[in-house]
């Protein structure tokens, strides 16, 4: 939320909450979804908040306390239900990123801050299967009317609209695809630029086909990659300021001061998130077994 007030979510029904800028924590496991792998939260402010749950059942969660009780807004026990992700473009207005079903990616949509999530009007469509990653809750982004998807598996792609999802636009990805594990992860719009990160998880000290950048929305099928490429992996991507984007994942930690031309490992610890504060300079890190980092920028 800024400098002091974040969210984190996790496995085994996890939610973090710090008030003081990561330097402690409060942890919680939400009563009744001990089981749950909560992939995504959304927060408000320091009470308010939303979480989706990848795999089945598949669930939303939302708090008005500061995560002491959570009400339940969706529920789909269809084992073809795979909550990746989320974002919202306002405190109103938001979508969850869904795995396909029958040839389209589930998309839902709320407009009342997360109360009630029914199916958008236009799904984008896939191939047979591609998917979205579950592993930062980045491979969706909103920014007012525009929403970037970024896939991997069969395909790797970016697919966005500029009208709120009414019209999708598809490019293929000059990353490498074809099995579960390779693709596109996480996607970061600054203006015109927008930068997208990705690899192969499962041989995660892979350096090529990590990055891509897209230098303008008026001519979005013209991608190339960085001089320079991220030192492995990358599951999440964050715009700082200016010309900066910060990136990590299981193989460590990258900034580029270029606009994703040339990228310096920073940090070789394992996170799988990278995300700057809405109001603030305060940038968090989060991996596995509440391996949290903290920057400045």
């Amino acid at each position: 939320m800024n400098d002091k007030i974040a969210w984190i979510s996790g496995s085994a029904g996890t939610v973090g909450i710090t008030n003081d800028g990561g330097s402690s924590w409060s942890w919680l496991q939400v009563k009744g979804y001990e089981k749950s792998d909560f992939r995504d939260i959304e927060a408000f402010s320091d009470k308010d908040a939303v979480i989706i749950s990848s795999g089945t059942p598949a669930y939303i969660l939302k708090t008005a306390d500061g995560g002491l009780t959570w009400t339940k807004h969706f529920e789909q026990r269809d084992t073809s239900y795979f909550l990746d992700a989320m974002d919202f473009k306002d405190p109103k207005h938001g979508f969850v990123l869904g795995d396909p079903i029958n040839g389209k990616f589930l998309l839902l949509k709320t407009d009342d801050g997360g109360n009630n999530w029914v199916p958008a009007h236009y799904s984008p469509g896939a191939y047979k299967n591609e998917a979205a990653f579950a592993a930062s809750g980045t491979c969706i982004r909103v920014y007012k009317s525009d929403i970037m998807i970024v896939s991997g598996g069969s395909k790797s792609r970016l697919i966005s609209s500029t009208d709120n999802g009414k019209n999708w636009h598809y490019v293929e990805l000059p990353l490498t695809d074809g099995t579960p594990s390779r693709g596109a992860f996480s996607v970061a719009k600054n203006g015109d630029k927008i930068i997208i990160v990705g690899g192969n998880y499962a041989k995660d000290k892979l350096k090529d086909s990590v990055a891509v950048i897209i230098n303008s929305t008026e001519n979005i099928s013209k991608a190339s990659m960085p001089t320079l490429a991220p030192e492995g992996f990358q599951s999440s991507v964050e715009h700082l300021n200016g010309n900066s984007y910060l990136s990590t994942g299981t193989s460590g930690t990258n900034i580029s001061a270029d606009g994703g031309k040339t990228w310096k490992k920073i940090d070789d610890r394992s996170y799988n998130v990278c995300r700057k504060a809405k109001n603030g300079k305060l940038v968090l890190l989060a991996g596995d077994k509440g391996n949290i980092g903290i920057m400045k920028f």
